[in-house]
């Protein structure tokens, strides 16, 4: 399922200038794209914006053929529930749930819940053993997999991921990015990736830089 990013502009009410000005771009299924910046460019707008978390100014993104202009609310956090998936630095993991419940968690809201495939990736995931574990028992690097694992686990078109091992040691988070990326290529779904590591975005299939909020 094709993203299109179609001349998209953002502006925050009281800022001097868009957040975002004019930005396009196309992200095919399967495919893999970094997206860099410093501080402050748009990258996490740009991020939020595609996962229907916010709405933009003018322009338009689509997602398949739905185009997120046309979309109630409602109808936007269905895509967030069935299409789109989002991986944060924070892991965003339900403490009062084990670690194979938050596997499955995205999945059963999407009405995908399957109970092999879910093992599968925690075996992937090197979770076999952590399964009846909470998150405050884990490590960074072992929620940070979960968070993964659980955004994978309902098959989405499109995982969204911001800074995604920006909380974790280098050697650490270079082996979750390892596994998100074989995952990735395993699942067919695309993927965007904010960083700010020009290492991080070599990983990927192609780099787009954001510079105050237009893309070079």
């Amino acid at each position: 399922m094709q993203l299109q990013i179609d001349q998209i502009t953002k502006t925050y009410p009281g800022a001097p200038a868009p957040v975002l000005q004019d930005v396009s771009l196309t992200l095919d299924a399967g495919a893999t794209l970094a997206l860099t910046g410093e501080s402050g460019s748009g990258k996490s707008t740009l991020l939020h914006l595609t996962g229907a978390l916010d709405t933009f100014d003018s322009g338009d993104i689509r997602l398949g053929k739905t185009a997120y202009s046309t979309l109630t609310e409602a109808q936007r956090a269905d895509l967030r529930r069935t299409q789109v998936a989002l991986v944060f630095q924070q892991f965003n993991l339900v403490g009062s749930m084990t670690v194979a419940a938050n596997l499955r968690f995205h999945a059963r809201l999407a009405g995908r819940d399957d109970p092999a495939f879910a093992d599968d990736l925690a075996h992937k995931l090197g979770l076999e053993a952590l399964g009846h574990a909470y998150p405050e028992q884990l490590s960074g690097g072992q929620q940070q997999r979960v968070a993964i694992g659980r955004a994978l686990a309902m098959r989405p078109a499109l995982l969204l991921a911001d800074e995604p091992t920006g909380n974790l040691d280098e050697a650490t988070g270079d082996a979750v990015l390892d596994l998100m990326l074989d995952l990735v290529h395993d699942s067919g779904c695309a993927l965007l990736l904010v960083t700010h590591s020009t290492r991080i975005a070599a990983r990927l299939d192609a780099r787009l830089h954001l510079s105050r909020g237009r893309l070079k």
